[in-house]
């Protein structure tokens, strides 16, 4: 043994050096780090020195350094939105101001606008109606085949464009349920026979022998139809089916009958431009409760690749 080692502690069994650190007998060996590994962190120290240099890194006085390369992220968001306006350019040229008939007949204008609809449906549309478009009460389900001013493309874009109830728009789709318990046009009673009235419509069970027969068609067929199936010239709906927005039991048709219901949905027309709201229109129509107006054979052909 050299003198050296004499004065080192040295591990018996290994015959190497310690660092003096024990625990519980066991002593710390003083082994050196692995070759590949000091070239490996001499490495990643020099490219860390180079990446300050060449990228902002440094937080200073209104941002970071700007770094030699000249790199922002700013910079690379506008060159990815650049090449997707520049795609969606080739497409818009021939989507804009197409009507809806030749967009569901053509597969890449019905490919372009169900893919740009449903971006915009998540964005615009989903707090409300559900991710899925499947609703919640008091918020219609897209999905079924129920549709209070009407389920074509065009009916559609024309509930987009002006919205429901939108005070100041002329043009928007108006209704107006009259509260027949708070303004005193019926008595609870009346309302309660209208309510066994509505459901046996609903179970296709009512008759004209029932005492809310006549309350029903005096007060409610105007706007429902004499059968309850609804009119969409006033958004009423179809108390006949078993699709219920505002809840199907006793309660709530009672809430419905003595407050009314009043549900509102923006006009689009001034927050999307028109073509993201001809993009939607196609969307919610292909959701799978939309109404065909227009053969749209190719559009059934293409949707399921749009799924996948």
């Amino acid at each position: 043994m050299s003198e050296d080692n004499i004065n080192k502690d040295m591990d018996k069994v290994s015959g190497v050096e310690t660092t003096g650190h024990e625990w519980d007998g066991l002593k710390e060996l003083n082994n050196p780090l692995p070759r590949w590994w000091v070239w490996v962190f001499l490495v990643s120290c020099i490219w860390g020195v180079w990446y300050m240099i060449a990228y902002p890194a440094w937080p200073v006085a209104g941002g970071a350094t700007k770094g030699t390369s000249g790199y922002t992220q700013f910079k690379e968001l506008t060159q990815s939105q650049s090449e997707i306006i520049a795609r969606q350019a080739v497409y818009l040229e021939s989507f804009e101001g197409t009507d809806f008939n030749t967009i569901m007949n053509d597969s890449a204008l019905y490919a372009f606008a169900y893919a740009g609809g449903k971006a915009a449906f998540k964005d615009n549309c989903a707090t409300c109606h559900g991710s899925g478009a499947e609703g919640s009460k008091g918020y219609p389900n897209l999905n079924d085949d129920d549709w209070l001013w009407g389920g074509t493309v065009g009916d559609i874009y024309t509930t987009l464009q002006h919205g429901i109830r939108v005070e100041g728009n002329y043009d928007t789709r108006l209704s107006q349920m009259p509260a027949f318990g708070k303004d005193e046009i019926l008595n609870r009673e009346e309302i309660n026979q209208t309510i066994d009235y509505v459901l046996a419509l609903h179970n296709a069970s009512a008759t004209e022998n029932m005492a809310g027969h006549t309350i029903f068609q005096n007060n409610c067929a105007s706007c429902h139809g004499a059968n309850g199936k609804g009119l969409r010239e006033f958004g009423a709906p179809n108390l006949a089916d078993a699709i219920w927005l505002y809840g199907g039991n006793r309660a709530d048709i009672y809430e419905s009958i003595f407050n009314a219901r009043s549900g509102m949905m923006p006009a689009w027309k001034n927050r999307l431009d028109e073509n993201t709201i001809r993009q939607l229109s196609v969307y919610v129509h292909e959701l799978g409760g939309g109404e065909a107006s227009v053969a749209d054979a190719n559009a059934k052909a293409v949707r399921p690749l749009l799924e996948e």
